[in-house]
C-alpha cells in the first residue's frame, strides 16, 4: 500500500515532508496534543478522501482510504502532511483525532499505515480499539 500523490496543482502540497514511512509527515509534531491552533477547522472532504484544514493560506491533509474487512469496514490512514512552516502547531495531531472520531462513528476499524498515525494511537490510548487486528 503507498500514500496517494498530492495534487501537481496544489503549490502548498510541494511544501511537504516525508517521514519514515513515504509520504507519512511525522518530523517535528507533537502527537501527544490533540488540540489545534486557535483558529483551525478540520473539514472532512470525503470526495479527496482526506480530512483537511487552510492554515495561514497552507494545505494540511489526513489521507484515507476504505475497504471492506471480514470484521467490517477499515479505515486505511495512509498520510499527514503538514508544511514545515505549520509544523509543531499540533495540526496533525488535530487532523488525526477528527479523523479517529469519525472512525469511530462510523463503527469502522483503523489501519494506521503511516507512521505518524501509528505513533498517535499509541500514545493515545483511547484509541486501541479502533485499531484493525
Amino acid at each position: 500500500m503507498h500514500a496517494r500523490q498530492p495534487p501537481a496543482d496544489t503549490a502548498a502540497m510541494s511544501l511537504l515532508t516525508s517521514g519514515p514511512a513515504p509520504g507519512c509527515q511525522t518530523a517535528g509534531m507533537n502527537t501527544s496534543s490533540s488540540t489545534p491552533s486557535p483558529g483551525v477547522e478540520v473539514v472532512h472532504n470525503t470526495a479527496e478522501h482526506r480530512f483537511e484544514t487552510r492554515v495561514d493560506g497552507l494545505l494540511c491533509v489526513a489521507d484515507y482510504h476504505l475497504t471492506d474487512g471480514p470484521a467490517g469496514r477499515v479505515m486505511h490512514m495512509t498520510h499527514t502532511g503538514v508544511p514545515r512552516p505549520l509544523e509543531g502547531r499540533g495540526i496533525a495531531a488535530a487532523l488525526v483525532g477528527q479523523a479517529l472520531q469519525w472512525a469511530r462513528e462510523q463503527g469502522h476499524k483503523v489501519n494506521p499505515a503511516c507512521s505518524y498515525v501509528r505513533t498517535y494511537m499509541q500514545r493515545h490510548r483511547e484509541t486501541q480499539d479502533l485499531l484493525a487486528r
